[in-house]
Order: C-alpha cells, then structure tokens, then sequence
C-alpha cells in the first residue's frame, strides 16, 4: 500500500505539486524519474493535461496511487462543442428521457406498437453480433429502437413471467448501449445505460447480467481514470458470483474470469502491482477450469479463455513500464490461425506495438498497427492508444521519408488530437 500523503489541494495541478514538493523533487527529477519530458510535467502543474500512462508514470515516480492524481477540479474552464449532443440525439432520448409525474416522456415521434418479446430478444442477438463485428454504425442506428421497444415492452407486461423476460431483455439492450457509448467516449450517457442495466438485472435475479454489465462497467470507469471504483466494483461482484468450480459452467467461468481481469487491470493502472498480481491469480484458476475450451458471450463481455489472462499480465508489465518484459511474454503466446484469433488478441496487439515504439522499435510498430488497420479498421478508429503509438513510432523511425504503411497509417490517424 503506496504511504499516505496527507491533506492536498483540491486541483489535480496543484496536487501533483504538492506531491513532488512532499518527496522533496525537483520538476527536472521527477520527469527524469517518470521517463517524462521536463515539458510534460511543467503542463501538468500548470493545469494541462495528458495521457493516462503518463499519470499512471508519474504515480509509480512518487510512490502513490495513480487515483491520488485525479481529484474533481470543478466545472471545466474552457468550453466544448455540443456536437456529440447531436450525434446522440437519439440514444439520449431512449436512455436518458425527461420525466414528469407520470413517468418517462416518449420521445417525439415514438409509435407506439404491440410487443414482440421474442422478436425483441432477436433484434438484441443481432444488435451484439454487429457490435462484435465492428459495424458501428448498425449499432448506432438500431439501438435507440431497441431500448425505446424495451421500455415500452416493460410498461406493457407488468407482471409474471413476461415481466421479467421484458426486464432481461431492457438490460441487455442497455448494456450494449453503454458498452457503444463508453467505445465512443460519451461516458456520462454511458453510466446512466449501464446503471439501469445493473438494476433491471438484479431486479429479475439474473446475475449473469449483473456480471456483465459491472465488467462494461469497470471499462468505463477505467476509461474515467476512476481507478479505485473500477477495481473495487469488478472484484466485489467476482466475489458475488464466484462459482464452485467442480460444478461450473463455461457462461459462470467466464464471467468470473473477465470480471477478475478488469479488476487486476484497474489495480494494475492505480500503481498496485502486488494486487494486481494477486487478482490474476484467481483469473488463471478459471482460465484454467476452462482447459483449452472458451467461454463466449457475444452480447456482452465477448471472450474469456487462459489467453485472456496471459495477454492482461502481459497489459499489466506494460503499465509498469516494462516493455522488454512485454515482447519477450508476447513471444511465447501462440499466433492466430484465423481471423477470429486475430480479432481476439487485437487488443494485446496494440500493447505490443507500443512496447517496440518504447525499445526504438519503430518499424515494428508500425506492421502492426498496419496489419491491425488492414484487418479491423473500425475498431482501430476508437482506439486512442493506437494513434499516440503511431505518432511515437513516427518520431522515432529513422527514415527521411514515409513508407507506404506510414502514409496509410497517417492518413488514417490524422492530426494528434488536443
């Protein structure tokens, strides 16, 4: 457990002053500590911002959590565009309604219909099954559809068996809300998804859907920097479901098991290796239940086999700032022998490609952010990791001009975001 540091500021800046004050560190050493730039650390004093890693660089540097970083800082103090409040029109008037005395109010132009549970139950199978596929736009246009169906379906049959299917269904459709908001990064709208997903889940008993929303829900968190809470939520609900393993099924391990993973990677991300470590521990027992089958939820939380924990201890020596650590696990996992394969490790792939850009290995990274590009374009768009790594790997390349991969990449990646 990092020491305690006492009262600090109410501002992220201020208290990361604080902090280096504390530890007695000059602003030179502490980015000489954080494998920083000088020019990294005197933004983020002056109330800038950065990359998460570079937060989480910074929190092993003074021997905090990364959490102790992030403290509300009040209301923003530069403006931002309304435009995400447009684009998402339709799913905030399914997800988050106006409401009066008399409950929720449709949305203009809502048709009312007579409910279908099994064709509901089908529309939601396919909705996961695009999301799985990176059809994101599919999933945008279909999902406030599904969820205004599902609240209508719910009003409709107020009790017996009905009642509850209507309230399985309504939390699965929100959850594959939330899981498409927080891709997208509207991660208020996103909370309020997946929170009524918990409810209508633990309403109806169903703690497989419990399970599966809290695992869309640590993600979110985790995207928040809300480290503490995402640990906290993912292994108190692993502890809740945790099955007796002579007797589980494949749906039970799974659940566990990825529950288990995001909390090891929310403690990883807070400087708490020895507990990250420790969590993973319990997430190789159900990868190991698992033998050399998988557990599949494709409408929630996709994959879980032994793999998936080796490509999270191998995630987790990145956050550590391990990269040789990195590329020599990376080594021993198996190569895919299908696109699905592919599609599974993708996200390992991308923590590879940034452990070459750190060891000046950038032509490396960028084949595979190339090849991650080729295979799955819609996908690598909404990974922010993947455009900071190409820029890395670009700074680094030895070469006076682009390569065709680099011009594609950049193309692609376009101009770094502020």
């Amino acid at each position: 457990m990092p020491p305690s540091i006492g009262p600090v500021s109410s501002t992220s800046s201020e208290r990361l002053r604080e902090l280096r004050l504390h530890r007695g560190l000059t602003q030179e050493r502490l980015a000489e500590r954080a494998c920083l730039s000088l020019g990294v650390v005197k933004k983020l004093e002056r109330g800038g911002t950065a990359r998460l890693d570079a937060y989480h660089a910074l929190a092993r540097a003074l021997g905090v959590r990364t959490s102790v970083l992030f403290e509300s800082s009040g209301p923003h103090s530069s403006t931002r565009s309304d435009d995400d409040n447009i684009d998402l029109m339709l799913l905030r008037q399914a997800i988050a309604p106006p409401i009066t005395f008399a409950g929720r109010v449709s949305a203009p132009h809502t048709v009312a219909t007579e409910p279908d549970l099994p064709r509901l139950q089908a529309t939601a199978r396919e909705i996961g099954k695009a999301y799985h596929q990176d059809r994101y736009g599919e999933v945008a246009e279909l999902l406030p559809g599904l969820v205004h169906a599902a609240h209508a379906t719910v009003r409709h049959y107020d009790n017996g068996p009905e009642h509850t299917e209507a309230l399985r269904v309504r939390s699965d459709a929100l959850q594959m809300a939330g899981r498409y908001l927080t891709q997208v990064r509207a991660y208020d709208l996103a909370h309020i998804a997946l929170r009524d997903a918990i409810e209508d889940a633990v309403r109806v008993n169903d703690s497989g859907g419990v399970a599966a929303a809290v695992y869309q829900q640590g993600w979110l968190l985790m995207r928040q920097g809300r480290l503490d809470e995402a640990e906290q939520v993912s292994v108190a609900t692993a502890d809740a479901i945790e099955p007796r393993i002579s007797r589980a099924t494949r749906q039970s391990l799974g659940a566990w098991g990825k529950l288990l993973v995001h909390g090891s990677a929310a403690a990883a991300r807070n400087n708490r290796p020895e507990a990250a470590r420790e969590i993973l521990r319990l997430g190789r027992t159900a990868g190991a239940a698992l033998g050399a089958g998988q557990a599949v939820a494709v409408s929630s939380w996709g994959r879980f086999d032994w793999r998936t924990v080796a490509f999270q201890g191998i995630e987790n020596q990145l956050v550590a700032d391990k990269p040789d650590r990195v590329l020599r696990l990376s080594e021993r996992m198996p190569s895919p022998s299908d696109k699905k394969g592919m599609l599974f490790r993708r996200r390992h792939l991308l923590d590879v490609a940034q452990a070459h850009a750190m060891m000046r290995g950038p032509d490396e990274a960028t084949d595979i952010l190339w090849s991650l590009w080729d295979e799955t374009p819609e996908w690598l768009r909404h990974q922010r990791m993947a455009g900071d790594t190409f820029r890395d790997a670009l700074g680094k390349s030895k070469r006076r001009r682009l390569s065709a991969k680099q011009r594609d990449l950049a193309a692609f990646f376009g101009p770094q975001e502020r």
